[in-house]
C-alpha cells in the first residue's frame, strides 16, 4: 500500500510515519502545505492513501481538491472534529482525532483493506455521521469526586482545569479546590466538549474560561496562566501550539 503524509505538524508526521511502520505501507513522501500538496499531486502518480491533515500551514487541505481529482483513499487526521460532514464528501475511508492511537490507526487501515469503490456510499455515510453525533452530543455536562463520606457534585462551568499527578486524575475549580475524579485524562478526551477544553500536554486539561494569560515560552512552547492556579506551571507542548492557537481563536 502505498500513501503520502499531508501534515504541517513535523513531529506529527514523524510519528504517525513511525506507526505506519508496522503494516505493509510504502510512505511516499510527507508533504507539509496546500501548495506543495498540489504540486506534488500534480506531478506524481497518486497513492493508494493519502493521510490528510485539515488545517495546514496555508490553509485548509480541502483546498487542494478543489483543483485536483484523485483516486486516492483519504483518511483524515486532526485535532478537531467539526470538519465530519466535509470529509465525508470527499468520500474519505475514516476520521482520526490527534493523537493518533494504534487502535484507531488499526481499524482505519483494516477498513480500507476492506474497502471496495462500488461499495454503497452510505456506508461512510453513516460511519462519519455516527462518529460526528457521538463526539458532538455526549459530553458530560458534571463530575463527581468523593470528599470523606460526601459525594460532591462539579459542573463544568466550575472547572478551571483538569491534571494528571501521581497516577491520578484531579479537576481544579473556580473556588481554587482539588478533587480526585475518577477518570483518565485519555477518557477525558471523549468526555470534555472540545469547544470549551484543550488538552495542552500529556498532563493537563484547560478551560477557555479559566484562561488569565498566555505567555511565549522556551523553545516555541507557550506557558498558560488560570486564574488562582498555582499547582504547578502549565506548558503548551510544541507540537500543541497551533493547534492551541486556532482552539483559543
Amino acid at each position: 500500500m502505498k500513501v503520502i503524509i499531508i501534515e504541517d505538524e513535523k513531529p506529527a508526521a514523524r510519528r504517525l510515519c513511525r506507526l505506519l511502520t508496522t503494516y505493509d505501507v510504502d510512505v511516499i513522501t510527507q508533504l507539509h502545505s496546500v501548495e506543495a500538496s498540489k504540486k506534488w499531486l500534480m506531478n506524481n502518480e497518486h497513492p493508494d492513501v493519502i493521510f490528510l491533515d485539515i488545517q495546514l500551514s496555508d490553509g485548509i487541505s480541502f483546498e487542494i481538491f478543489e483543483d485536483i481529482e484523485t483516486t486516492s483513499a483519504i483518511i483524515f487526521t486532526t485535532a478537531y472534529d467539526e470538519y465530519a460532514l466535509q470529509a465525508f464528501k470527499l468520500k474519505s475511508i475514516d476520521y482520526l482525532l490527534k493523537p493518533i492511537d494504534k487502535e484507531d490507526l488499526d481499524r482505519a487501515i483494516k477498513k480500507y483493506q476492506d474497502f471496495q469503490p462500488n461499495n454503497d456510499i452510505n456506508f461512510f455515510y453513516q460511519d462519519i455521521k455516527n462518529l460526528f453525533n457521538t463526539s458532538s452530543n455526549n459530553y458530560k455536562e458534571r463530575f463527581s469526586a468523593k470528599v470523606g463520606q460526601h459525594i460532591k457534585l462539579i459542573t463544568i462551568d466550575e472547572i478551571s482545569c483538569f491534571y494528571s499527578e501521581n497516577k491520578a486524575t484531579y479537576v481544579y475549580t473556580t473556588e481554587g479546590r482539588n478533587y480526585i475524579v475518577e477518570h483518565t485524562l485519555e477518557e477525558l478526551e471523549q468526555l470534555l466538549d472540545p469547544k470549551q477544553f484543550f488538552r495542552i500536554n500529556r498532563q493537563s486539561f484547560v478551560s477557555i474560561k479559566a484562561i488569565k494569560d498566555i505567555i511565549s515560552y522556551t523553545n516555541s512552547r507557550l506557558k498558560v496562566k488560570l486564574n488562582h492556579f498555582n499547582e504547578h506551571e502549565l506548558i503548551i507542548s510544541r507540537e500543541r501550539v497551533k493547534d492551541f492557537k486556532a482552539w483559543i481563536n
